[in-house]
């Protein structure tokens, strides 16, 4: 594996406090649930902290965790912003439909849903921006099947189930979170490469960025989660962040295509959040540094995962936590994102 090139903190913009006002965040009860934070610019490593605590991945609980650089973490929806950039590279390899592709056509065998003209509208681009005016709800909790998303992991057929969903708005008109979307994406990943998710990724993204560790969990119907399943360590998801604001670039390889990180991080549809916008699976918002606006870009996973980007910046950041469907659980990563790495961070 490529190992990070260690860079001074303090020469690449960052405060030294960074370290100890993140110990003390998390000595007063400010920072609870932390378990890692890393940051790079420009290529190279300019933080990291890791604590201990208690984990968890899908489906199994992992007791207290000593965490590391290298210890595997689920990174839930992030995992979406992951199987964003798949679909750019598969589309660049001319393996799956364009965007403006009918959705529910990529599934013949459902022709008495095929049949609806309405359903047709539905494109591969309005599933990619959670636009597709389906019902959908993720707000209860993702321990009951009231829930959407988990009600689609325990339906005889999955991709009925997202397909076959009332029409409750037209396509492109409100944003709808959901994991069903992804879903679909990453069913058409699927049968467009003629591999299995993991095995597309590790080919076609990991291998390339020298990342060798990373886990994928599967349903009881052996389908693997595109919307939530991915687990990878702390430096692998950093490793990502780091070739993204380079523009898909790394070690010299175009991994993925700059047109399609163009396009991905167009602002569209607003999210829950009226000063967020969504992409291809991509949160978009800005963010203020030294007195000027920078975009900023961002995976976000339940527990409080987090993949920040500033591209113009060339700075990534990962943040791990395991406060898993609490009512709070964006506080501590927005606080260890906005109060302490951006408000200690000049670029200048």
């Amino acid at each position: 594996m490529k190992q990070w090139t260690e860079m001074n903190g303090t020469a690449a913009g960052f405060s030294p406090e960074l370290a100890r006002k993140l110990e003390a965040g998390v000595e007063s009860g400010l920072l609870p649930n932390l378990h890692a934070v890393a940051v790079s610019r420009n290529g190279q490593l300019a933080f990291e902290h890791y604590f201990a605590g208690h984990d968890e991945k899908i489906l199994q609980d992992l007791g207290h965790v000593v965490f590391g650089p290298e210890t595997l973490h689920d990174c839930r929806s992030v995992t979406k912003s992951i199987v964003s950039l798949l679909y750019g590279i598969a589309l660049d390899h001319g393996l799956v439909p364009g965007l403006d592709a009918s959705l529910v056509a990529q599934f013949p065998e459902y022709p008495d849903l095929l049949a609806d003209p309405e359903r047709q509208k539905r494109t591969i681009a309005h599933a990619l921006t959670m636009t597709l005016g389906m019902e959908w709800d993720e707000s209860k909790p993702y321990t009951s099947t009231e829930n959407s998303e988990i009600a689609m992991e325990v339906a005889p057929d999955r991709y009925r189930f997202v397909l076959d969903r009332p029409l409750v708005k037209s396509p492109g008109e409100n944003w709808i979170y959901s994991g069903g979307a992804v879903a679909l994406i990453g069913a058409i990943i699927e049968r467009g490469t003629g591999k299995r998710l993991p095995e597309f990724a590790n080919e076609a993204l990991f291998a390339p960025l020298g990342i060798t560790q990373h886990e994928w969990f599967a349903g009881g119907d052996g389908a693997y989660s595109a919307a939530a399943g991915l687990r990878l360590s702390t430096h692998s998801l950093l490793k990502i962040g780091q070739m993204l604001v380079a523009r898909g670039s790394f070690a010299g390889r175009q991994v993925v295509p700059a047109s399609w990180l163009d396009a991905a991080w167009q602002k569209g549809p607003h999210t829950f959040d009226a000063s967020e916008s969504y992409g291809y699976l991509w949160y978009l918002s800005d963010a203020p540094i030294s007195g000027s606006s920078h975009v900023q870009v961002g995976g976000y996973g339940n527990g409080g995962q987090r993949l920040f980007l500033i591209p113009d910046l060339g700075v990534a950041c990962v943040i791990f936590c395991g406060d898993y469907n609490g009512a709070l659980q964006w506080v501590t990563p927005n606080r260890v994102w906005r109060e302490i790495v951006l408000a200690n961070f000049d670029p200048s």
